[in-house]
């Protein structure tokens, strides 16, 4: 399967969000388990046009877990980038809001599980 057809495909099943700022580098079936892993590109976070920002590496993998797809369980591997700001040395991110709070979940499951709930 093309590069291509995987990110059309992406685009249907994965969070916008996902697919808009971060490159997916592989994906792996294990099991019944599918695990996608991302890495955030390296674009100045909006509102930090204006400052000389030096990418500097990156946090930790944090791994998350969203809708299911056919059957198989489906985790985020997701890589966030860290800029420095040359001037001041100060370090700026972009707040992602992909994980529920107090969960290791994605905010759109979350919020899924909860209306099947009621």
């Amino acid at each position: 399967m093309s590069s291509d057809s995987l990110l059309s495909i992406a685009n249907l099943l994965l969070p916008e969000v996902l697919v808009t700022y971060f490159d997916l580098k592989k994906h792996e079936v294990k099991g019944e388990e599918l695990h996608f892993y991302f890495t955030e590109l390296n674009t100045v976070p909006e509102g930090h046009s204006g400052i000389r920002l030096h990418s500097k590496g990156f946090f930790p993998e944090a791994t998350v877990q969203d809708f299911p797809i056919r059957g198989k369980n489906v985790f985020l591997h997701i890589i966030r980038r860290r800029w420095v700001d040359r001037d001041t040395g100060t370090v700026v991110t972009r707040d992602w809001q992909l994980v529920a709070k107090g969960t290791r979940i994605t905010s759109e499951f979350a919020t899924f599980l909860k209306q099947i709930r009621q």
